[in-house]
């Protein structure tokens, strides 16, 4: 999808740019404030504050190919070119769902679309420690604070790992360097276990 051109009609297997652009305003959006400057009531009003469409109510039968594509960089790609409009990713990234079989969806009531999914459908750019809990900030501006329904896990090889946290729907978001860094010294400055604490949970940040 490029920037400036319409997106596909419905009937061609993606949502038109009116309805994303209508599924965006009944989605009211400020971008929080910096993380470090927040406190833990301040973000957790952030997170009651985001809006999202109630898609675990949606069961639609028809299904169809998005030709959409979520790099593994958290780019959005539409027939290979990148969607560059904020407020556009967004709201089609209000309507994910991971499937039981693994598989990734946009879910509006009347249709379901798949999407390629690289690695993550998020990426925390972000995260700092709030009165003892752990608050992400990601590439949507959403924040998520780390806990029994927002899981930390970690992935791959033990001297490198790959670090996730669950968003929702079974999406997750795999923290960058910058973030993964500051993850690492918060645990650090616990102990020399590799875990770190939040909504009343541990998380160790090696691989299982």
């Amino acid at each position: 999808m490029k920037a400036s051109g319409p997106l596909p009609a419905r009937g061609d297997g993606v949502l038109s740019e009116r309805e994303c652009s209508a599924i965006a305003r009944t989605v009211p959006y400020t971008p929080p404030p910096e993380l470090a400057g927040m406190s833990l009531a301040q973000i957790a009003q952030a997170v009651a504050d985001r809006k999202l469409p109630p898609v675990e109510e949606w069961s639609p039968e028809a299904a169809d190919d998005s030709h959409m594509r979520i790099a593994a960089d958290g780019t959005w790609y539409h027939d290979g070119s990148p969607i560059k409009r904020p407020a556009m990713v967004r709201a089609f990234a209000g309507l994910l769902n991971r499937e039981e079989d693994g598989g990734y969806w946009l879910v509006v009531p009347y249709q379901k679309l798949s999407i390629e999914v690289e690695d993550a459908c998020f990426i925390a750019t972000d995260v700092s420690q709030a009165e003892g809990d752990l608050a992400f900030r990601l590439n949507t501006d959403e924040l998520v604070v780390a806990g029994p329904d927002n899981r930390i896990r970690a992935s791959g090889d033990p001297d490198s790992p790959a670090l996730y946290l669950h968003v929702r729907r079974g999406c997750e978001a795999r923290l960058n360097r910058s973030t993964y860094e500051q993850l690492a010294r918060i645990a650090l400055e616990r102990g020399d276990d590799w875990t770190v604490t939040s909504g009343g949970e541990t998380f160790s940040l090696r691989p299982a």
